[in-house]
Order: C-alpha cells, then structure tokens, then sequence
C-alpha cells in the first residue's frame, strides 16, 4: 500500500468517524447540520481511476446511512457528488485540471472556496430532497440545503487550512 492510498484511507476512516461521532449530533435551530464527509470526495486524487472514487464514495454515504439510519440518502448524493466531481473540477481549475495539475493545498483559495461551493450545494440538495421527499416542503428542502451549505463549507475551509498547514 503506498502512501497515497495510505493517506485516502486514513482520511476515510477519520471524516466517517468525525460525521458519525461530532457532527451528526449538531443540530442548529432544528434544520443546519455539517456534512463533512464529503471532504474525502473533494479532497480524493485527481490522477486515481474514477470507479474507484464511485466506490469509496458509495461505501462512505452507505456507512453513513447506517450509522444515521437514513435510508440509503447518503449514499445516494455521495455518489451523485463524486460523478459531477471532473465538472466541478474543471469549472473550479479550469486548465491546472486539465492537465491533472491540480494540488489542493497550492491552489488559489478563490478556486478551492468555488469548488467547494459547487460541490456541497448539489450534494445537499439531493440529500434533503430524498430526506425529505415532498415537494410541497420545497422550501424547507431549500432552506436546510443553503444553511447546511455554509455551514459545512465553513468548516470544510477550516480542515483543509489545519491540515494543510504542515505539509508547505
């Protein structure tokens, strides 16, 4: 096992850990909740084959699921992220993905906050549409979609800064 994988899995282990010990248990005015296991699917190499990243992202939303009893949504916008993954990419990199150059912690913080953005709105809207599956409570849906959003961007942000900080 080299240390790329070594790293993945480590990285694994500890947001699955951190989202079913911490952060399912944050529940602010009833409706905001960080997801931030979605960080192993941001932060997956870019270089890796991309069924691999389907798989551990599906592992992850389905370990999630379990831990949460939720039915499978995990798993469900954990995938759904992880296949838009090269499209944010290259909307957030543009040509630094292009040439497979992307390096997470050198990149701009513009880039890295938009790609962040990009992703986490998508994944939660399909989270609490499924969670919640009525379109009559639209803009409940709507509403904890775009303040989980921050939420979880916010300190989404602040992991990348405190555990990137070592490696410059």
């Amino acid at each position: 096992m080299n240390s790329v994988t070594l790293s993945n899995s480590i990285r694994f282990i500890l947001l699955l850990l951190a989202q079913v010990i911490i952060c399912n248990n944050i529940n602010f005015f009833g409706f905001i909740n960080p997801y931030i296991y979605i960080l192993f699917i941001f932060l997956f190499p870019i270089r890796k084959n991309r069924m691999i990243l389907l798989l551990t992202s599906f592992l992850l939303g389905l370990l999630i699921d379990i831990f949460s009893d939720s039915g499978g949504v995990h798993a469900a916008a954990a995938v759904s992220l992880a296949y838009i993954r090269p499209i944010l990419l290259k909307s957030s990199f543009g040509t630094l993905y292009e040439h497979q150059s992307v390096k997470f912690r050198n990149t701009e913080p513009g880039s890295l906050i938009t790609y962040l953005i990009l992703g986490t709105l998508p994944h939660h809207l399909i989270l609490f549409s499924l969670e919640i599956f009525n379109i009559s409570s639209i803009l409940l849906i709507l509403k904890k979609t775009l303040f989980s959003s921050i939420f979880t961007i916010i300190l989404s942000l602040i992991i990348i800064i405190l555990f990137s900080r070592n490696k410059k």
